[in-house]
């Protein structure tokens, strides 16, 4: 497949191109048709919510806000009343307005919506629909026609569920930062402006067709609006990073001799199983979110999963193509000159990463400590995790619905913002409202008139509506006060609805995570055969996740930092929050793993030396995966900018999983651990070895011969002469043999008469790079060896000058 793509290199690109723009056509005149489908069966809040609607059909819709305040007089007065109540009329006439309910005139009912110091008034729209229900295009229009009351002296704004879904922010701005974000550091990583493209370029196309197709997919299934945005997040993520790390051992393989379309095909050989296996074990993670049940997360599942399929296969298709375009030029001008003049580079780690590798192998005991210390530390606030929702007072401060967030909790008391909906369909009806009274932490209650056996009592807490002490509130009143009052009662309204998914999603989580920790073990264990592997990727994903979760708290719940970012005031964690999280956090952890662990497991299966395998391993890949996290960070941390409270939540806290998984986990502890678990990382029982399937993260490829390793001699070799094109013998040309994968196994220098020999370990299939000093040109070509000595003349032609 990637050596057709790389020779069909331009049939491939159009195909892309053409399916980008045909699919962005097609969803631009199809429009969206995004469905929040919210439910939450079995729950005290949805059945109140069903007699509501039963009872009130027009009125069990989303109820918004309207709040104005004068900055002297009175709302009552002639003037001010004369241009709010046309406005109100105006509202209530709309189709899909259920009715308002204003102040004016001020009777004893009104009155209650007026503040005490006569200053802030505000006006109930109730909708006939639910807030995700309710068109975008009618609530615009109820804002801009609220809003235009307004005058100097006279501040109108409008606050609501509904309201606050019309306040989205500048689309694409997040996106566009952390794109640039991430082409600095492959800048950086590459020093070669098309390498640093080609990341990019693969992310973009694997993003906007999954944006693209699941546009188009809201018009047959329920999509939330939630999905596209979580899809661009985890997109650009996973995109470049999967190209960075099939660049990257490109790149390795041209310096090390070989043309880049064998590169190409060793790179996707090797790296690009990796990908596949990596995008499995992401889109598995995320198919996760399916067994907690809530159905709103179906529409997640589907488009981020879809983003993820796509950006692999890019991936694996369009950027073969698009290295059959760059050739050498993937390479830096430097390294094609120091290539030209030196030759191929040995196979050798050095560097910081190879130091790094060496000190960890030295201290395994030190380092895993100190790794584990630091986890430990951080994940220290999840202790006092809450989950709960945001509201509008998390809303930025120059919105309407913030604005009018805090006229309510100015005039009203901060209760008012999250009333409380306690509908009886029996019992006293009198009386609950007498004992709701009495109850410490309500500050008004007020029972509507009744409809169809069913009346509503509105219950306004003395504390906002992300307060722990409104939870318990509602406790009290469903598991104390209506018992007592010997009525059939069930408490609803969003701030109830808020609890119970919180509640719900609790309960629900660790059958969540055990399931996807148990899928990830399972697809670790055919991977590597072994049962410790998996066994320390599940450990090390908990602590991720528990130290994750504690940044978050801090951050969020506690505060600390807001400022900086500019996310308002400090709340409970958004309860759909660690579901989507967890598991984008497992399926990237997953990815860092394998890429880790396939290149350890590769030496394991040469040279069955785990020191050996470890240290190699973590050296040629600790560098590429700290780059591949820190475009992850770049990319998440930009969605702060995106203007959601949500995705600015999801933001911080994947950007912050990613670092702590990729620059301490599987950096420090890790590595550290394996050395100290020995040859048993490799154990598996062989009753279990017979039944597991086999699945290969890299080529399979033989480990030699124990007559070899002995010394005994090799198994075979490989001979012959370097000629030039006019059959004259060339000397000092560097002739390397290499596996399947792009291992060095051998290496020699030309003779005076152009003669080679190399060793072979074992038979089967190899690759044999020859490069000479210009103007002579590198060749790579494919070899079989069958178990007798192979002869193999190489020619070279004469290369063209290096641009």
């Amino acid at each position: 497949m990637a050596r057709w793509c790389y020779r069909h290199r331009l049939v491939v690109l159009l195909l892309w191109v053409g399916a980008l723009f045909g699919l962005g056509f097609s969803a631009s005149t199809a429009g969206t048709d995004y469905a929040n489908v919210f439910s939450l069966p079995d729950t005290d809040s949805k059945k109140a919510y069903d007699l509501m609607e039963k009872a009130f059909p027009a009125s069990a819709g989303d109820t918004d806000t309207v709040v104005w305040k004068v900055d002297e007089g009175s709302v009552r007065d002639q003037d001010v009343r004369s241009r709010i109540q046309p406005v109100l009329d105006e509202i209530a006439g709309m189709k899909g307005v259920g009715g308002v309910t204003g102040p004016y005139p001020a009777d004893a009912a009104g009155a209650a919506q007026i503040s005490g110091d006569g200053r802030i008034a505000y006006a109930q729209i109730t909708f006939t629909e639910q807030a995700n229900a309710v068109p975008k295009e009618l609530v615009q229009d109820v804002v801009d026609t609220a809003r235009g009351a307004g005058q100097d002296g006279l501040e109108v704004e409008v606050g609501g569920q509904a309201i606050q879904r019309v306040q989205e922010p500048p689309t694409g701005l997040a996106e566009m930062v952390g794109l640039a974000a991430a082409a600095v550091v492959l800048f950086l990583a590459f020093g070669s402006l098309y390498a640093m493209l080609l990341p990019l370029a693969v992310a973009v196309f694997g993003v906007g067709m999954g944006l693209f197709s699941t546009q188009l997919l809201s018009h047959v299934t329920d999509i939330p609006d939630l999905a596209p945005l979580l899809s661009s997040l985890i997109g650009l993520g996973v995109g470049i990073d999967y190209a960075l790390f099939i660049v990257t051992r490109h790149r390795k393989g041209v310096l090390r001799g070989l043309d880049p379309e064998e590169s190409t095909v060793v790179a996707l050989n090797t790296s690009g199983r990796a990908v596949l296996f990596a995008g499995g074990t992401v889109c598995i993670a995320l198919a996760g979110m399916l067994v907690t049940n809530l159905r709103f997360l179906d529409g997640v599942v589907i488009g981020t999963s879809l983003t993820v399929v796509l950006s692999v296969l890019a991936a694996t298709t369009l950027l073969p193509a698009l290295l059959g375009f760059l050739g050498a030029r993937v390479l830096s001008r430097k390294q094609r000159r120091m290539l030209a003049a030196t030759g191929p580079e040995p196979e050798r780690s050095s560097g910081p990463a190879a130091r790094w590798s060496m000190g960890v192998q030295r201290r395994p005991r030190t380092i895993a400590a100190l790794a584990l210390v630091v986890m430990a530390v951080l994940a220290l606030p999840v202790l006092s995790l809450r989950l709960g929702a945001t509201d509008q007072g998390n809303d930025d401060a120059s919105t309407t619905t913030r604005k009018a967030y805090d006229l309510l909790a100015e005039g009203f008391g901060p209760g008012f913002n999250g009333p409380l909906q306690v509908v009886v369909d029996g019992g006293d009806a009198t009386a609950l409202t007498a004992g709701i009274k009495d109850t410490p932490g309500v500050a008004r209650v007020a029972a509507l008139p009744p409809a169809s056996g069913v009346t509503v009592i509105q219950v306004v807490p003395t504390t906002s509506p992300q307060s722990a002490e409104t939870d318990t509130l509602i406790d009290r009143l469903r598991d104390d006060v209506i018992p007592e009052a010997g009525a059939q009662a069930h408490v609803g309204g969003v701030t109830a609805v808020s609890k119970d998914f919180a509640t719900v999603t609790g309960d629900r989580l660790p059958l969540f995570i055990a399931t996807i920790i148990g899928l990830g073990f399972l697809l670790l264990l055919v991977a590597f055969r072994s049962l410790v592997v998996p066994l320390t990727a599940a450990v090390m994903n908990l602590v991720a996740a528990a130290a994750s979760f504690g940044v978050l708290v801090a951050v969020f719940q506690w505060g600390w930092g807001l400022d900086l970012l500019g996310l308002g005031k400090e709340g409970p964690i958004n309860a759909f929050l660690p579901v989507i999280m967890l598991s984008l956090l497992f399926g990237l952890s997953m990815d860092y793993q394998v890429f880790l662990v396939s290149r350890m497991h590769e030496e394991w299966v040469h040279t069955r030396d785990n020191a050996r395998a470890v240290r190699v391993g973590l050296a040629e890949t600790s560098r590429v995966i700290n780059s591949a996290a820190l475009i992850m960070v770049c990319v998440f941390l930009a969605f702060v900018l995106s203007g959601d409270s949500g995705a600015a939540m999801a933001g911080v806290g994947l950007a912050a999983a990613v670092a702590l998984d990729a620059f301490i986990l599987r950096t420090a502890l890790v590595p550290a651990t394996m050395h100290l678990l020995g040859d048993s990382n490799w154990w598996l029982p062989g009753w279990l070895e017979k039944r597991l399937p086999h699945l290969a993260v890299e080529p399979k490829e033989e480990a030699a011969p124990a007559t070899a390793a002995a010394g005994e001699g090799p198994a075979s070799v490989v001979h012959g002469f370097v000629r030039n094109t006019a059959g004259e013998p060339v000397e000092d040309a560097t002739v390397t043999l290499m596996s399947q994968g792009g291992r060095e196994l051998d290496r020699v220098t030309s003779l005076a008469d152009g003669s080679y020999i190399l060793s072979v370990p074992a038979p089967g299939t190899y690759l044999l790079a020859t490069t000479a000093a210009p103007p002579l040109l590198k060749r790579a070509r494919r070899l079989t060896v069958v178990g007798e000595p192979l002869v193999y003349d190489v020619e070279l032609e004469e290369a063209a000058e290096v641009s």
